[in-house]
C-alpha cells in the first residue's frame, strides 16, 4: 500500500506543459490534422453509404472502420486541444475512467475490424468461388458487431482492474489522456501487478490481431503468385495494398506505445501522437488515394452534382 491516500475525486493531465513555447504551434498543427482525419473519414462514410456500388463487404468493412475510428478520435483530441489552450488540465476521476473505456475499448474495435478486413481479403483472394456464399452483407455485419464487442469486452475488462481501487496523490497523469499505464501507477495499491496484468492483455490483443492479419497475407501472397498473368496478379496486389498499408502503419505505431521497454526513456507523449493523432489522419487518406473504387465513386458523385446544378 502506498501513503498519502487522499481520495481523489480529480486528475491533472500534465500533457505538453513541458513544451510551453510551442504549445500554440502544436494546437494549429493538431487542429488542422484533425479537421482533416474527420473529412476525410465522413468522405469515406458518405461515398460508400451513397454510391451502391460500394455496398459490397470489403466496403461495408471500411466504413464501419471509418466510423469506428472517427469515435476514436473523438474520445481524445478534442480535449487535448482544449487543454493545449489552458492552464487548467484537470478531468475527473469518473470522466477519466469513461475516456479510457471508450479509447481502449474502440481501439480494440478498430484492430478487430482491421484483421477481418484482411480475412475478407483472403476469403476474395483464395476462395473467389465460394465469396459470395462466405462472405455476405448480413456475415459482415455480424462480423463487425462481433469486433464492436471483443473491442469493448477487453476495454471493460482492463478499465474495471484499473479503477476498482482508489487513486493516491500526486494526482498527475504524465500523458495528454488518461493512457492506462499512467493511470495504473497511481493507484494506492501495489500498481506493479496490476499493470503487468492490463499491458500483457493490450499486448496480447495487439499482437494476436497482427500474426492472424500476417497468416492471411501469406496464403494471399501465396495465391497472387500462381496467378499466371502479371494483369492478374497486379489486380489482387491492387484490392490489397490499401489495406496493407494501413495495417503496417497502424500496428507499427502501436508497437512503438505499447512494446517499448520500461526505462528505455524518451517522453511517452510525445511516443503517443503518432498513434492518436498521425495514423487516424493517414487511414483515411490511404483508403482514399489508393483505393480505384473511392476515386471513382467521388469522380461520380461530384459528376452527379454538376448535373444537378446545371438542370
Amino acid at each position: 500500500m502506498k501513503a498519502n491516500q487522499t481520495v481523489l475525486k480529480e486528475f491533472i493531465l500534465v500533457g505538453f506543459s513541458s513544451y510551453p513555447h510551442v504549445r500554440t504551434f502544436l494546437f494549429v498543427l493538431f487542429f488542422g490534422l484533425y479537421l482533416l482525419t474527420l473529412t476525410g473519414n465522413l468522405a469515406i462514410l458518405g461515398l460508400t453509404w451513397a454510391d451502391r456500388s460500394l455496398h459490397t463487404p470489403m466496403y461495408l468493412f471500411l466504413r464501419a472502420l471509418s466510423f469506428s475510428e472517427t469515435c476514436y478520435t473523438l474520445t481524445i483530441i478534442p480535449k487535448m486541444l482544449a487543454d493545449l489552450l489552458t492552464e487548467k488540465r484537470s478531468i475527473s476521476v469518473p470522466g477519466c475512467g469513461l475516456q479510457m473505456y471508450f479509447f481502449l475499448g474502440l481501439g480494440g474495435t478498430h484492430c478487430i475490424i482491421l484483421t477481418l478486413m484482411g480475412y475478407d481479403r483472403f476469403l476474395a483472394i483464395c476462395h473467389p468461388l465460394r465469396y459470395p456464399l462466405l462472405m455476405t452483407n448480413v456475415v459482415c455485419g455480424q462480423l463487425v458487431v462481433s469486433a464492436w464487442a471483443g473491442g469493448f469486452l477487453i476495454s471493460v475488462t482492463e478499465t474495471a482492474l484499473i479503477f476498482g481501487g482508489s487513486f493516491c496523490n500526486p494526482n498527475l497523469i504524465h500523458h495528454f489522456f488518461c493512457h492506462m499505464q499512467a493511470v495504473v501507477r497511481l493507484s494506492c495499491l501495489d500498481s506493479d501487478l496490476t499493470e503487468l496484468v492490463v499491458t500483457m492483455i493490450s499486448v496480447s490483443a495487439l499482437t494476436g490481431t497482427f500474426l492472424f492479419i500476417v497468416i492471411t497475407y501469406v496464403f494471399i501472397l501465396s495465391t497472387v503468385f500462381r496467378i499466371p498473368s502479371a494483369e492478374g496478379k497486379q489486380k489482387a496486389f491492387s484490392t490489397c495494398a490499401s489495406h496493407l498499408t494501413v495495417v503496417i502503419v497502424h500496428f507499427g505505431f502501436a508497437a512503438i506505445v505499447y512494446l517499448k521497454p520500461e526505462g528505455s526513456g524518451g517522453d511517452d507523449t510525445l511516443i503517443a501522437v503518432p498513434y492518436t493523432v498521425i495514423t487516424p489522419f493517414l487511414s483515411p487518406l490511404i483508403f482514399s488515394l489508393r483505393n480505384r473504387d473511392m476515386k471513382n465513386a467521388f469522380r461520380k458523385l461530384c459528376l452527379n452534382l454538376k448535373k444537378e446544378n446545371f438542370n
